[in-house]
């Protein structure tokens, strides 16, 4: 990331309904969980309400070479057994010479949760790490804290529409002919080409590529394009330095243009 200011940490007790004020530049104007509904299976629909000042941006789970991507830590909850993050579509984001994959204004995103015991409530409490971006961008660490009551509340309507506006599956953006090419680069990486038929998702188009194995770092790949025919290139290393292999089938490759983003897991060789 660049031009970070590592000083510039916030840490806010933030209750559910009652947004607090950011204290590091105005960055973030407030920041709540929405305690949302439970649902018939037992399991609950929350979201964490990120309201950003104008001109300031966060980062999506995989933001490319630039950006924290935020890192949840619910071990002060009761009755918790799980959270799964429902990640709405991000946007493309211009940074200067560079682009990142993230949101701004109002970010809603849902938190799948699940109970230990289906018929209490849940209370949610932790923290989570994130980074914000306008001229600088920096870290912060924001408190979170909401009940989730096991009955009687009814849908969100915030909530639903951030679940409807998810990235495309690879199936309803017409995908096909998925496939990707390894091969030994330098200084122990391997450089990777994925090829796809997709039809253009609008404006200039991004593509983020996750391996599945945090401990891998992979490059903003290069994206070429021939009518319905994209080709991906980058390069992946280990961050320790070591020898590793690569899992085609745990490689997520997200297409992000103007008008759609498109979900691919998976890339057989080509």
């Amino acid at each position: 990331m660049k031009h970070i200011l590592l000083p510039l940490i916030a840490a806010l007790g933030l209750g559910a309904g009652l947004p607090a004020a950011a204290q590091t530049m105005d960055a973030v104007t407030s920041a709540r969980v929405l305690p949302g509904w439970r649902m018939a299976d037992g399991t609950h629909m929350a979201a964490v309400e990120l309201r950003l000042a104008p001109g300031w941006k966060t980062y999506w789970r995989a933001p490319g070479d630039l950006g924290i991507p935020p890192r949840f830590d619910w071990r002060g909850s009761q009755n918790l057994a799980g959270v799964d993050i429902r990640w709405p579509t991000p946007r493309r984001i211009q940074q200067g010479d560079d682009v990142t994959i993230g949101y701004h204004d109002i970010l809603v995103l849902p938190l799948h949760v699940l109970a230990q015991n289906a018929d209490k409530g849940v209370t949610l409490s932790g923290t989570v790490d994130l980074g914000v971006c306008r001229d600088v961008c920096m870290p912060l660490t924001l408190s979170l804290s909401a009940d989730l009551p096991a009955k009687g509340a009814p849908r969100d309507g915030r909530i639903a529409a951030a679940l409807a506006d998810r990235p495309l599956t690879a199936s309803e953006a017409g995908v096909h002919a998925v496939s990707c090419t390894v091969s030994p680069g330098k200084d122990g990486q391997l450089n990777l080409r994925a090829e796809l038929t997709l039809p253009p998702t609008g404006g200039p188009e991004s593509a983020v590529i996750e391996a599945g194995d945090p401990n891998l770092w992979i490059a903003q790949p290069k994206l070429s394009r021939q009518g319905d025919r994209l080709i991906a290139e980058t390069r992946l290393a280990h961050s320790g330095g070591r020898a590793f292999a690569l899992d085609r089938s745990k490689l997520r490759l997200t297409i992000v243009g103007a008008r759609q983003a498109v979900d691919i897991k998976g890339c057989p060789a080509g």
